[in-house]
């Protein structure tokens, strides 16, 4: 018996002890970022940037990234790693997406067992923290226009001058959940039942319509209040949607012409222009002669774009990896607002006409206020209006995001971690043939820094507003 106890006893004891850990194997996560830099070559829009201008060339960032790699010892390492290439391309729109882990059925704020309140508009993604209050509302002797309005406005003094100040948080509605609420409550759509495609269609275009009108009304109240120059303030806006495009267009009464577009040859960009040449010849076979002709002709372009996205180039220095066609608005880069008003096709050759918004608004001085946190469709507006000599862009150099990611864009995802490496796959280049990526550089630029507080901000930018203004007048002057 007592044999029996000491022998149950060592085994107790062996049971206790630990499980030797098991070594970490970094050979899976070298073959993911072999992966990667293989993604980086054949899809990433801007290479070229990144080595000739930047001057990061991709092949020994990964060598190192490979050797450092290989002396990790758990997933934190190689998770440092992967965030250290990302900060170190510095591209906007290039990501790496780790998985999310499921979780806690009784996470967050509804108990066990109980039903949280259903919110429509913010399980379709609207949320006011996109649109952060900005900076110029802390001007000197601002005053602010009455509320009710989206986008906040009011006016302050530089010098002799009465400045009209517009702040845009985001340029798309889903920063404004109160836009969201007014459709439901239009169009009388339960909460209590999913919303379809269909039902989303609706609400998304209400909610562009009536951000398009508030825009408007907000830069005629500026007007009336007296403004002589008007301040745009997108510091801290992360970007949007094309809707960037027509909001500018509200802004200057000239024919802006945008921003060229170039787009990575292969199966993304054949697809996206075969079908869209297709479109364009079934809204042909119904049109009235002239517009037949005009969409023939569009269709044909088109054509010419898949030519080009599927042939490839497979020696940089005999082609360019990068094709052009069109503009970042679609085939047709300029045209008077309303040009196609009752051509349910014209959205497909010039984006901003899926928006109710007028030209030239605004037909005054005008400033863009900028930042390192001015990123992606904020650099269109900003670089459309710069471009065309249409407002004079005040501020620190912008972020950087250029164009990002079309129709759901090009998605690597990684074997061993499911890591998604998310790469651009278009280009936006600018009127002096440059990628918009590099960030927007200001004509008038202040000593701002991303972290700097809100007074030293605002006393920044107060001190150059007055060289701005003059830039602007005299930039507005025939």
């Amino acid at each position: 018996m007592k044999l029996r106890l000491i022998a149950v006893a060592a085994a107790a004891t062996v049971l206790a002890a630990p499980l030797a850990a098991q070594p970490f194997d970094p050979a899976p996560w070298i073959a993911d970022l072999q992966q990667a830099r293989q993604a980086f070559h054949d899809k990433y829009a801007n290479l070229e940037w990144l080595e000739n201008e930047r001057g990061l060339k991709l092949d020994p960032l990964f060598d190192r990234a490979a050797q450092q790699l290989a002396g990790a010892s758990s997933e934190a390492d190689v998770r440092g790693l992967f965030d250290r290439i990302e900060q170190r391309i510095g591209d906007g729109h290039v990501q790496f997406v780790w998985p999310r882990r499921a979780p806690s059925q009784t996470a967050g704020g509804a108990k066990p067992g109980t039903l949280a309140p259903r919110d429509l508009c913010a399980e379709l993604n609207y949320d006011s923290r996109q649109a952060s209050p900005g900076t110029a509302q802390a001007f000197p002797g601002y005053r602010p226009l009455a509320d009710g309005n989206p986008f906040p406005a009011g006016t302050a003094r530089s010098g002799e001058a009465i400045v009209g100040v517009i702040r845009i948080g985001v340029f798309q509605p889903q920063g404004y959940p109160e836009l969201c609420r007014e459709a439901v409550r239009t169009f009388a759509i339960p909460e209590d039942r999913p919303c379809d495609d269909q039902c989303q269609d609706k609400i998304i275009t209400r909610a562009y319509a009536r951000l398009t009108a508030a825009l408007e009304g907000r830069t005629r109240q500026l007007k009336s209040a007296g403004a002589q120059v008007l301040l745009v303030d997108i510091t801290g806006n992360g970007g949007g949607s094309e809707w960037a495009e027509a909001a500018a267009r509200i802004f200057s009464a000239k024919e802006l012409v945008s921003e060229r577009r170039g787009y990575v040859r292969g199966e993304h960009w054949t697809k996206q222009w075969r079908d869209l040449a297709a479109t364009l010849r079934e809204f042909a076979a119904q049109a009235r002669r002239a517009d037949k002709a005009s969409l023939l002709g569009y269709a044909a372009e088109a054509d010419a774009a898949v030519r080009e996205a599927e042939t490839p180039c497979a020696e940089p220095s005999t082609c360019n990896r990068i094709a052009t066609a069109g503009y970042s608005t679609g085939l047709v880069g300029h045209t008077k607002s309303g040009a196609f008003a009752g051509k349910d096709w014209g959205v497909h050759v010039f984006s901003p006409a899926q928006f109710p918004y007028h030209d030239g608004v605004w037909n005054g001085p005008l400033i863009v206020l900028v930042d390192q946190e001015t990123w992606s469709a904020a650099e269109e507006f900003a670089a459309v209006l710069q471009d065309n000599k249409a407002a004079i862009v005040l501020g620190a150099r912008t972020g950087g995001a250029g164009c990002g990611h079309t129709n759901g864009g090009t998605p690597t995802k990684l074997k061993n971690s499911g890591i998604i490496l998310e790469l651009p796959d278009c280009v936006r280049f600018r009127a002096d043939g440059s990628n918009e990526v590099r960030g927007i550089i200001p004509d008038e630029v202040v000593g701002l820094r991303a972290n700097d507080g809100l007074a030293l901000r605002t006393r920044l930018i107060a001190d150059s507003l007055p060289a701005a203004i003059e830039k602007a007048k005299a930039l507005h002057q025939p």
